[in-house]
């Protein structure tokens, strides 16, 4: 049955013609006829495979009201999915010794995520003191933990230095200043950072490395290269090199191509001192995510080999190395669930409005082009809706009128009371919504699904019999919470001061 019928139906832009995906983000969405088709088929562990899965998750979650009139949106993680995408990447590094693989926290800042992954073996990248603190919470140890970010204060280097977290500088400014706050005992492990100015990928923002990047020291800059061999010849406690040059709409080669200018560079700077200073490699993360289908590519091993290319004595065991994924981890592993509230008709378009738009989904709502995701189409019941479909705009509660998700998007007819999925949304969504027209932050579950079993309590029955259970991540926010949030305590701050 085509997916389009059964409910589902693939991404697709706002634009006509497009270039294809190595060069648009969106092409390949907008091109795909169809997707994998969902499947009752069982892994051999006895949990379902991912379509299945988010099927029953949905219908479950509609069961217990986790979606309807008093949930009408929220956030789920597959908690499976997410332990068996960790297992992929430390199985495709598996032949190279002393490895750390680092969370990039940014990409789902929530502590029980946080503390599933530190469990799953995952250090933890974090680019602020807010994510250092959750981090902690989440129970990743100091020394698994690694600060970046442009603009760091000096109390959050003073922090980092002295609980022994791993500091990557991002300018040489940024090492005279850690000259001065670093204790000669620190156990920190110091890097710096840098932009190998390989050039960008499809989504302009989301470059790292082209020549006016704000990240790094700019490594073909006339007079760089000789200033950052001379900062390492002055600081031998410096012994980390940093670039990140991946993120979504870089293709491969573009990525290993910095990496390979990393690697070289470390190699030079320790021909140049005559001695092995340099003893590891932070080479970033940002392997990009296919959103046009089910299917994961590229994959972690594709990454290795690129690499492995480009630089093959990256992975001899000479330099210690650090990874710092984030998007390809999470977002095949998460979804976003949401009533219809109505639909309605305008200018010959049928407009479904729904409580998922611009707070939950910002990138997609301001950027449809390179951030377009695929949408499910549920009944009241939370089964997969069918029949003939019908193009319809899939819009926001938020009071603009570009709060629209998805355009013209061709799917069984939507209707009060039925519900939308925004797959490929575990990283990046709902774990740090918008706060616009003081919305509630929606509540997030995570939620484990094995097929063939029945469930009492907290959980309930999927699709084809598969059990699944929920645990909340987060709480819905709390109308007290929005007021708290926005000054509630000093209601009366502007008059009684006569302000």
């Amino acid at each position: 049955m085509p997916d389009a019928v059964r409910g589902r139906s693939p991404a697709r832009g706002r634009a006509a013609e497009r270039p294809r995906a190595a060069e648009d983000p969106g092409a390949a969405i907008r091109d795909s006829g169809r997707m994998t088709q969902t499947t009752p088929a069982h892994h051999e562990n006895g949990t379902a495979p991912p379509a299945a899965r988010f099927d029953a998750a949905v219908r479950a979650a509609v069961q217990q009201g986790l979606l309807g009139e008093d949930g009408p949106v929220a956030g789920f993680i597959d908690t499976e999915g997410v332990r068996a995408s960790v297992g992929t990447l430390h199985d495709a590094f598996a032949a190279t010794p002393g490895v750390l693989h680092t969370f990039a926290a940014k990409a789902c800042s929530l502590i029980p995520v946080l503390r599933l992954l530190a469990d799953c073996g995952m250090g933890c990248e974090v680019a602020s003191p807010g994510e250092l603190r959750l981090a902690l919470e989440a129970g990743f140890a100091a020394s698994r933990i690694v600060l970046d970010s442009p603009a760091k204060t000096r109390e959050e280097i003073r922090l980092a230095l002295a609980l022994g977290v791993a500091v990557n500088a991002d300018s040489l400014d940024e090492l005279r200043r850690i000259d001065a706050l670093r204790n000669p005992g620190t156990a920190s492990v110091l890097g710096l950072r840098v932009n190998p100015q390989v050039g960008g990928g499809a989504i302009g923002p989301m470059s790292t490395a082209t020549d006016t990047a704000k990240f790094g020291v700019a490594l073909r800059d006339p007079g760089a290269r000789e200033a950052i061999v001379g900062a390492f010849r002055e600081r031998p406690w410096l012994t980390r090199l940093h670039a990140h040059v991946g993120s979504q709409g870089c293709p491969l080669e573009l990525i290993a191509a910095g990496v390979a200018q990393t690697y070289e560079l470390a190699e030079e700077i320790n021909a140049t001192l005559g001695v092995r200073q340099v003893t590891s490699l932070d080479i970033g993360g940002g392997l990009p995510v296919n959103f046009a289908d089910e299917t994961v590519h590229p994959a972690y091993t594709d990454y290795v080999a690129a690499l492995t290319a480009a630089a093959p004595g990256l992975f001899s065991g000479r330099y210690l190395l650090v990874t710092e994924f984030g998007r390809s981890l999470l977002a095949k592993n998460g979804f976003i669930g949401a009533r219809v509230e109505y639909t309605k008709d305008a200018g010959g378009r049928r407009i479904a409005l729904t409580h998922a738009g611009a707070q939950t989904a910002t990138r997609t709502v301001l950027m449809p082009d390179a951030w377009p995701l695929r949408i499910g189409a549920f009944g009241p019941d939370g089964n997969p809706k069918t029949g003939p479909v019908l193009p319809q705009d899939i819009a926001g509660p938020c009071c603009f009128a570009g709060d629209v998700v998805a355009y013209g998007r061709e799917l069984p007819e939507l209707a009060e009371d039925d519900v939308v999925v925004l797959y490929d949304t575990g990283a990046y969504y709902f774990s740090t919504p918008w706060a616009y027209n003081s919305l509630q932050r929606p509540a997030v579950y995570g939620f484990r699904t094995v097929a063939g079993q029945s469930t009492t309590g907290q959980g309930g029955p999927g699709h084809d019999g598969a059990a699944v259970t929920f645990t909340t991540v987060r709480d819905a926010q709390s109308m007290d919470a929005i007021a708290a949030e926005s000054g509630l305590a000093h209601a009366d701050a502007l008059i009684e001061r006569g302000v």
